[in-house]
Formats: C-alpha cells, sequence, structure tokens
C-alpha cells in the first residue's frame, strides 16, 4: 500500500479552521431554524428549491441531487413537508415510478416567514466576516471543493435567484 499523503502544517491548520468554521456555522443555522421554524435545515432548503422551480416543482430525482441527499433521506423529509401541508407529491403519467414534489401555498408562505431570519443568520454567521472579495473567494473554493468532491457539481443548482429571495 502506497505511503498516504500526510498533511503538511499549513494543509493541517487550513483543515481544522474548515472544520471549526463548518459547525460553527452549520450549528448557528440549526438552531435558527428549529428555534424560528420548527425545522431542520434540510427541510428548508426542499422548500428553496422547491420555490426556486419552475411552477414550484421539481422531479424527487432532481431534488436529490439538489440537496446533495439521497433518494430514501428525502423521501422522509418530503414526508415530513408533506404532513405538515407545505409540500405535495404527485405521480408523474409519463413515468409510472416517478414522482415530483410540489410546494404548496402554505409553504411558500412558511418560507416567506423564515426567511428574513434564516438570511441574518446567515450574513452574521458567514458574510459579515468577510470583505467582498473574500466572499469571491469563498464561492470560487466552495464550487472548486464541490465539483471535487461531488462528481456531480452542477452550477446552476448553486445559483442564487436575485436578491431578496431566501437563501438555502
Amino acid at each position: 500500500m502506497a505511503e498516504p499523503r500526510w498533511l503538511d502544517d499549513q494543509e493541517q491548520r487550513a483543515w481544522r479552521a474548515f472544520i471549526a468554521a463548518q459547525r460553527v456555522v452549520n450549528s448557528r443555522i440549526e438552531q435558527q431554524l428549529q428555534r424560528d421554524a420548527g425545522m431542520p435545515h434540510t427541510y428548508f432548503e426542499i422548500l428553496v428549491r422547491l420555490s426556486d422551480a419552475q411552477d414550484g416543482r421539481l422531479r424527487m430525482s432532481e431534488l436529490a441531487v439538489a440537496t446533495l441527499g439521497s433518494r430514501s433521506r428525502l423521501s422522509h423529509a418530503v414526508n415530513r413537508l408533506e404532513k405538515v401541508g407545505w409540500v405535495r407529491r404527485e405521480g408523474i403519467e409519463s413515468d409510472r415510478r416517478g414522482q415530483v414534489a410540489i410546494i404548496t401555498e402554505e409553504g411558500r408562505q412558511k418560507l416567506r416567514d423564515t426567511a428574513p431570519g434564516h438570511v441574518e443568520t446567515v450574513r452574521q454567521a458567514v458574510f459579515d466576516a468577510l470583505s467582498r472579495e473574500q466572499v469571491d473567494q469563498l464561492r470560487e473554493i466552495c464550487a472548486a471543493l464541490a465539483r471535487q468532491s461531488g462528481g456531480s457539481y452542477d452550477s446552476a443548482l448553486w445559483e442564487a435567484k436575485p436578491s431578496g429571495t431566501a437563501a438555502g
């Protein structure tokens, strides 16, 4: 077996800073969404993706790719969102096994109610600490990591709608 490519000191410091930042940011976002909306970030992201989609609907397989989740985990999340009335599912006539998830008006309202607090938390946890140049660098770094790690990176999945809409 080949010798491991150990991290040098610079890489080790960057890795540990990345892990710390990821944990702190994710924790703050999860706490805010649970406190203010009673939902995990995953559910919020599903609502955002559906809201951004044409006619508020996406095939379940597309939604799984967009949220970087497994189909079974997504199905469980959509079941929960259906139970609270924020999403509904429909079959696809041309594909007996296929289904689409559709955001309901109640789901859109929940997103409108939740988005301001979420965006403020994202701003405080990430963007208030960065210069405009660092924001561009962060986007470039994250896109490179997503392409390298995910294999199915599609920049269209990450392109934001114009300002004033919900963050993911």
